[in-house]
């Protein structure tokens, strides 16, 4: 089952030629998941042939204009496209009264359902998302105003089969295979019965996407992103800029590598959310500096795909 990572925007405050606003698309099979809407997101799901009526959820930091603004153009879009699942929109207080208000200031036509949740507590970590196979959980971090990040995970998955145990404890080939692989019992022909944990290995972890911005620096979130297969991080201002970051609740590169490398497990770590004081050549500096602390950093773009290993 695939699951790979498209980014849509890499800047912050506000959109530039070449970079558009912080928004990623996390695709698993059919389904769509948005983390962040800002100003011309529909663009960037267009360049790269995206089909947003396949959006299953949106999940929302905060709701500051970069990050929201997106969204009444997704909504009113999706009225064009023939949607019949609902679209949850999912984010801390407020996202409710954002979306209510631009519905009924825009007469927006819509034709499908919109399920809004918001997340009662955002300053306690949870579970806001869950379907079969995997579920997406919240965190806290510490900006202007309420703002959460987000981790997508798969469940455990069964251990790998191994064929030859099998056939050395009589188990034929054949759909007895698959129920031992799909965690069933199985008996044999002179009674005995044969256990999952018999043919199989232990069990493995699903796997792990992560997502902060806009944030000061905040220790537990380490815990949160733990062994994420891809972690995308704020990494808005370099080393020079620390006390500008820390007036504005955001982050340096360094800081973001700081969480990756005490996170443990962490494969590769993606910064985003780059202050538009940066141009291209100087995002360099920001990755050089991430680096120095975690290594497997690399410096997402606009347009940019990441795929993640495959669940055998």
């Amino acid at each position: 089952m695939s699951l790979e990572a498209f980014v849509l925007g890499t800047g912050g405050m506000m959109p530039l030629p070449g970079r558009f606003l912080t928004s990623v698309l996390l695709r698993r099979e059919g389904d769509l998941f948005l983390f962040d809407c800002g100003e011309g997101t529909q663009v960037s799901l267009r360049s790269l042939n995206l089909k947003w009526k396949k959006i299953t959820a949106i999940f929302i930091s905060h709701t500051h204009a970069d990050h929201i603004t997106g969204l009444p153009g997704i909504l009113m879009l999706s009225s064009q496209v023939d949607r019949s699942e609902p679209l949850y929109i999912i984010g801390p207080p407020r996202i409710r009264e954002f979306v209510e208000l631009n519905r009924r200031v825009l007469d927006m036509y819509i034709n499908y359902e919109i399920i809004v949740e918001e997340i009662g507590n955002p300053g306690q970590p949870g579970e806001v998302f869950r379907r079969e196979g995997y579920a997406v959980t919240s965190f806290p971090l510490r900006h202007t105003k309420p703002c959460v990040g987000y981790a997508f995970a798969e469940d455990m998955r069964p251990g790998v089969f191994h064929p030859d145990k099998a056939l050395e404890l009589g188990v034929p080939r054949g759909p007895l295979w698959s129920r031992l692989q799909s965690g069933q019992g199985v008996p044999l022909e002179n009674g005995k019965m044969i256990l999952p944990e018999d043919v199989l290995g232990p069990p493995r972890a699903g796997r792990k996407f992560s997502f902060i911005t806009d944030t000061l620096f905040v220790e537990s979130a380490a815990a949160h992103v733990r062994d994420s297969d891809i972690l995308i991080c704020e990494g808005m201002f370099a080393r020079d800029l620390e006390e500008s970051a820390r007036e504005k609740k955001h982050m340096t590169s360094q800081q973001a590598a700081a969480i990756a490398k005490s996170a443990g497990g962490v494969g590769k770590m993606g910064l985003i959310h780059y202050s538009p004081r940066y141009m291209e050549r100087d995002l360099k500096q920001l990755l050089r500096e991430a680096r120095e602390i975690f290594p497997d950093t690399f410096l997402t773009r606009d347009g940019q795909i990441l795929p993640m290993p495959n669940a055998d």
